[in-house]
């Protein structure tokens, strides 16, 4: 087994980036649940929206770190599940696996800043898409507060991707473990 993982080991791009696939799919899927959910239970209670804009306004803050511990949780799960088919694909390094999937996702981060930047507004993906997960804070002024969102986030995708890497490494320890065809 030690000269297949010298072989076939290390960090692989390929798998990673299926796994940057998957965890940004799981997070739009949680996060298109999440609101259909809040719809449903809006819609049946029967609440007037301008009221629940004014019970946000004012309970402003703690609609903030609610949103910054729904979007931790999904992040973390999304980042599970990315991590996991990397890991799972890669056979060998879970955690390296579970590393470039994080960088993936840095990496296309980067490349639409970029991008946004050259093109203009007009072309902000991101904020066009409403189901895409946003840290829960105004665009146009950075706190302290927010950056500590933002760092959060970061730490807690790249867990979640560590941790589901290593575990869908397990898959292959235990079959290595059988023995099958040796």
């Amino acid at each position: 087994m030690e000269r297949e993982k010298a072989r076939f080991g290390g960090m692989k791009f390929g798998s990673a980036f299926f796994g940057w696939l998957t965890a940004t799919g799981t997070a739009v899927i949680l996060t298109a649940v999440l609101a259909a959910t809040g719809t449903a239970v809006g819609l049946g209670s029967e609440v007037n929206p301008n009221e629940v804009a004014e019970a946000a306004a004012e309970n402003a803050g703690t609609v903030g770190v609610v949103g910054a511990i729904v979007l931790g949780v999904i992040l973390l799960i999304a980042y599970f599940c990315g991590g996991y088919v990397a890991g799972r694909m890669a056979r060998f390094d879970g955690v390296k696996q579970g590393v470039a999937v994080w960088l993936w996702a840095l990496i296309v981060a980067a490349v639409l800043a970029v991008l946004t930047a050259v093109a203009g507004a007009q072309f902000n993906i991101l904020g066009s898409l409403n189901s895409f997960p946003r840290i829960p804070i105004n665009e146009g002024s950075l706190t302290a507060a927010s950056i500590v969102t933002v760092i959060v986030a970061a730490v807690l995708a790249l867990v979640g991707a560590i941790v589901g890497g290593a575990t869908g490494m397990r898959y292959h320890r235990r079959v290595d473990k059988a023995g099958l065809g040796r």
